[in-house]
């Protein structure tokens, strides 16, 4: 049987996944591919470190031209994260004629354009499905099994970081920080955690979405993004009261030739099916023309599951090799994708999820209200958590639907009252149901 030689440049978490499933299950991959996917070097910034599994002594090295200028490596897995030095290793393997496979988000979010560019045009592949959701094969059912179809829009949970910590605090009654602090404990947030919690890294996996999806290009600087750090026992409490719970969602969608994205938590409905997702799952619904809305489900992060997508993406690239020797495949449409701005989101409508914390004093109410009246944001519920006498309240106003554009105005100045003691926290509200 032929072999194919194969570099790794990194062994952490997914690294480990990676060598773990290719010798667990060498032979029945084997089969699959019609040759043996052989691990030659890894690249290990610290040799000495422990790891979930053993690499043997002769495949380790400090030095990436031991993987980048070997002529008899095929193939170079990069799953060392970060932008440099793993945007320069993956172009000398690109212009060494080695195919890539890739599960950094960040670097392909950030210089995808030019690395796709340089893979066209040296012919060689450049995959990254686990990049996306974890083990969720969302960017193939893209790519392939949507590929009759028209994509409308995508949609879901792809950040299991801030799914645990949201799950946990509505579950378990945790505060944000001790939620945060569990999910550090068991290895499902990084010692800074800020791409995680603040949005940028489902900013990202959404580029990436939009980018397959829709063949256009954006860049996730400009996708509006917010956090989950504003999110409170009181939020996640007075959103059971509405029947909800709070998720961070990432969306995007193609309207009229122009794409809408963002980045939010949001005060999704119970019985809603990414209500139900819980722990590190990630959930992706998908809405196209001729299928309609489909959900893609599974583990979005860990060792295993992510090693498993680099593992089917190694898969296609050796079959492709063997099929077509070292012409690359699926490279050159991404390379010609349009970049795109992301169109305002003003008019974008929704009914929301409005906390002010105000003193306990007459009149404080109808302030608010004016200022929500004023410009055309009508007022659904209000609710109030008066703490006793001189302490502040904590009302919550939900609103009717209304335009992003006129509730930021009303927002704003609320937030100019004198009364208003904190910045005022919006979160909008989802459908009830999005697969019916």
């Amino acid at each position: 049987m032929r072999s194919i030689a194969i570099g790794l440049l990194g062994a952490g978490n997914v690294g480990c996944g990676v060598v773990q499933l290719l010798r667990d299950n060498h032979d029945a991959i084997a089969r699959r591919v019609g040759a043996s996917i052989q691990i030659k070097r890894v690249l290990l910034r610290s040799p000495g470190t422990r790891r979930p599994i053993d690499v043997p002594a002769e495949w380790k090295t400090t030095d990436p031209a031991d993987i980048l200028a070997d002529p008899e490596i095929r193939v170079v897995v990069e799953v060392m994260g970060g932008l440099e030095p793993a945007r320069q290793y993956v172009l000398e393997a690109i212009a060494a004629g080695k195919h890539v496979v890739s599960a950094n988000k960040a670097l392909l979010g950030t210089f995808g354009k030019e690395l796709f560019a340089a893979a066209a045009q040296r012919g060689v592949s450049l995959h990254f499905e686990a990049s996306v959701a974890g083990g969720i094969p969302i960017l193939r059912s893209l790519r392939e099994g949507l590929a009759s179809d028209r994509i409308e829009a995508v949609s879901g949970i792809v950040n299991g970081t801030c799914n645990f910590v949201l799950d946990t605090m509505t579950r378990m009654g945790a505060s944000f920080d001790a939620a945060l602090a569990e999910a550090q404990v068991r290895g499902l947030a990084e010692a800074d955690p800020a791409l995680d919690i603040s949005g940028v890294d489902a900013a990202q996996k959404l580029t990436l979405l939009a980018l397959v999806a829709f063949g256009l290009r954006v860049d996730p600087q400009r996708i509006p993004t917010e956090g989950i750090t504003r999110i409170t026992a009181f939020d996640i409490e007075a959103a059971r009261t509405l029947g909800c719970v709070i998720k961070s969602i990432a969306a995007a969608r193609v309207d009229h030739g122009r794409l809408l994205a963002r980045v939010h938590p949001a005060l999704v409905p119970m019985h809603n099916v990414l209500g139900g997702v819980h722990g590190t799952y990630n959930a992706v619904l998908v809405e196209s023309r001729a299928l309609g809305r489909s959900l893609y489900y599974g583990r979005g992060a860990g060792m295993m599951p992510t090693g498993t997508a680099v593992v089917a993406d190694l898969v296609e690239v050796c079959r492709a090799i063997i099929g077509l020797g070292d012409r690359g495949t699926g490279v050159d449409e991404l390379a010609a994708i349009v970049d795109v701005t992301p169109a305002s989101l003003d008019d974008e409508r929704h009914e929301n999820y409005v906390r002010v914390t105000v003193p306990n004093v007459p009149g404080v109410l109808g302030q608010v209200a004016n200022c929500l009246g004023a410009h055309g944001v009508s007022i659904k519920r209000v609710n109030q958590d008066p703490r006793g006498p001189g302490l502040p309240v904590e009302m919550v106003v939900v609103t009717e639907s209304v335009t992003d554009a006129e509730l930021r105005a009303a927002l704003a100045e609320i937030d100019g009252l004198p009364t208003t003691l904190a910045p005022v926290l919006r979160l909008r509200l989802l459908e009830a149901d999005p697969l019916d």
